[in-house]
């Protein structure tokens, strides 16, 4: 199977492009783009993800993964840079996935830490990238610059579940 970029973002001007897939002043202006990428992406989560259930946040995260994979690859592209720093929709729209199910987690926990946990777990897994994770950015274009995303996500949330499961059992 050969993973295709998108191409509609071709129609769009640069600056368009560039804008989106920076999250503006975001990506292109403040020191650690990637954590405000993230910190935004939480953000993104509280306002449209919060009260949605499993089958909501997949829906919409898997649109807003497409979305991305357009734009990060045409950034990509246009910047002439293989994942610029500065490009954290990625990141933004990953973010959600941390915290599928999150709802399950013991209620004596305070919304505030999950999320700060999730955030850190995040962080983490997208810096170090291990488990494999590093292998993802080599997909070609967009699909390289999300994936790893998506995965860091995937993994933070699966240790937020393992953690509560541990707590669990005290």
């Amino acid at each position: 199977m050969k993973l295709e970029q998108p191409d509609w973002p071709h129609l769009l001007p640069a600056r368009i492009v560039v804008n989106v897939a920076t999250l503006g002043p975001l990506g292109q202006r403040l020191p650690a783009p990637g954590t405000w990428g993230s910190v935004a992406g939480l953000a993104y989560f509280t306002v449209f993800f919060m009260n949605l259930g499993w089958v909501g946040t997949l829906l919409l995260g898997v649109a807003g993964i497409y979305v991305a994979i357009a734009f990060t690859g045409e950034a990509e592209s246009r910047l002439g840079r293989r994942d610029p720093a500065e490009v954290i929709l990625d990141e933004f729209v990953a973010m959600p996935l941390c915290y599928l199910g999150w709802t399950a987690l013991p209620p004596s926990w305070p919304h505030w830490f999950v999320f700060l946990a999730g955030l850190g777990l995040f962080r983490f897994f997208d810096i170090i990238k291990p488990l494999g994770i590093r292998r993802l950015q080599k997909w070609p274009a967009g699909w390289g610059v999300v994936a790893d995303d998506v995965a860091a996500a995937l993994a933070a949330c699966l240790t937020l579940h393992l953690a509560a499961w541990a707590w669990s059992l005290r």
